[in-house]
């Protein structure tokens, strides 16, 4: 299993400092997807996942997908020990899927995405067996059903008790467990006395553990974050993820989540997501929850109600100050290596002239986690003779310092060149 070695995470202002089990910290993504889900890039394949893997710096992926019968058969290829699969080059990958829920609760249409993750192949397939009773596999990888969340727990538990369920991205508008449009006031309201088999929430792009502490209810829940990609380009893989002290088999890692064992965990901005902000995306229209307020969540370009975001939606469900919560974890708030030498060379993610000066950095430094986490301000000026500004991005990211303009109604936040930014070393 690979993991990072000590020093790799650096202490910085948005996080406490880690253990000294952070030496052999396992940094993973387990909200992933296949090229069988909708949205998705067709050239998403167990060797680039791999590859894409081990340049951002992860030592362990989900599987996504697995009910997929054609993914399902390339997983199947993999090699399995202790409910972890293995490439021939040794790289291991985690029985996980994500499905979606459509139905109606308390008089309310619910719409909730649920990841799930299974010990075996064996219990894979259990999984798949109940969930092909319920509907069509083959379309999506990302199946929709039309039973509730708490028929998903009853159902999972009955198969087995090692399976892991946890809503995803808990705060966004329309799919999350807590969402402003879709979506239910507690895990009580939703899941009723099977609450207790809820260890764990995602926080999601659009918000962070910081936000989601204002939630008395989620006081004995482990906050997780992973990336939801539809890609695995490293400015999508591993955007999000979860530090594990150990990764060596499956019962690892449900212990840490189950136990809130987890070292941390790495987030991006939360403006950086596409659903922080109030808004409506076809009018170009965004708002704080304080504007919203003010406009009595009408859009004034149009008239109709506005998409409300996380912020606001966190703000509407606190109930304690962040204090009162012992259980906090630290966290990296850091944006993606990409986004960054892009705004310092005024280009785009993809474009050649942001690849060259990555490629040139995971060629001296060897990972982009170890670039953003580790790599000293000396060091970096060696590397980057030339590029004063991107090395002054990265030591501000490293501290959560990158101004973003938040993102809403399903259109991402956008990183700033403030002026404090402009400053170089």
């Amino acid at each position: 299993m690979e993991s990072l070695k000590e020093g790799m995470i650096a202490d910085t202002e948005n996080s406490a400092e880690f253990s000294d089990s952070s030496k052999s910290a396992v940094f993973a993504d387990l909200h992933i997807h296949s090229r069988f889900s909708r949205a998705t890039s067709k050239d998403i394949n167990i060797e680039n996942l791999e590859k894409y893997a081990r340049i951002k710096g992860l030592g362990l992926l989900g599987t996504g997908d697995f009910q997929h019968a054609l993914w399902f058969k390339e997983l199947n290829e993999l090699e399995e020990r202790d409910g972890i699969l293995y490439t021939r080059t040794g790289f291991p990958f985690l029985w996980q899927t994500e499905i979606s829920l459509m139905y109606t609760q308390d008089g309310k249409g619910r719409r909730i995405h649920f990841v799930i993750l299974a010990p075996n192949k064996e219990v894979v397939g259990q999984i798949t067996g109940f969930l092909g009773s319920k509907g069509r596999l083959d379309y999506d990888g990302r199946p929709i059903f039309g039973f509730s969340g708490i028929e998903l727990v009853d159902e999972m538990m009955k198969i087995d008790k090692d399976i892991e369920i946890f809503p995803a991205h808990c705060m966004t508008p329309w799919f999350g467990i807590f969402g402003s449009m879709s979506g239910f006031n507690s895990l009580k309201e939703a899941f009723q006395d099977r609450e207790k088999y809820i260890h764990a929430v995602e926080s999601g792009m659009s918000a962070d553990p910081q936000m989601l502490q204002h939630l008395s209810e989620l006081n004995e829940k482990t906050i997780i974050s992973f990336s939801d990609i539809h890609s695995f380009w490293p400015w999508r893989l591993g955007r999000e993820a979860t530090i594990f002290s150990k990764a060596d088999s499956y019962k690892d890692i449900i212990k840490e989540i189950r136990e809130n064992k987890i070292l941390g965990t790495v987030e991006t901005d939360p403006a950086y997501g596409k659903y922080h902000w109030d808004g409506h995306r076809l009018h170009n229209f965004s708002s704080s929850p304080a504007e919203t307020k003010k406009l009595n969540g009408i859009c004034p370009i149009c008239g109709k109600p506005l998409t409300i975001g996380v912020e606001n939606r966190v703000e509407e469900l606190t109930d304690q100050e962040i204090e009162k919560n012992p259980g906090k974890k630290p966290y990296y708030k850091i944006l993606p290596l990409h986004e960054l030498i892009a705004l310092a060379k005024a280009s785009t993610l993809a474009s050649r002239k942001t690849w060259l000066v990555y490629n040139q950095l995971i060629g001296k430094f060897g990972n982009e986690f170890n670039i953003m986490l580790k790599t000293g301000k000396e060091e970096l000026l060696r590397a980057l003779p030339q590029d004063n500004l991107l090395v002054d991005l990265i030591l501000r990211n490293r501290e959560g310092k990158i101004k973003v303009k938040p993102g809403y109604d399903g259109e991402y936040g956008i990183p700033l060149l403030t002026e404090m930014q402009k400053r170089l070393i």
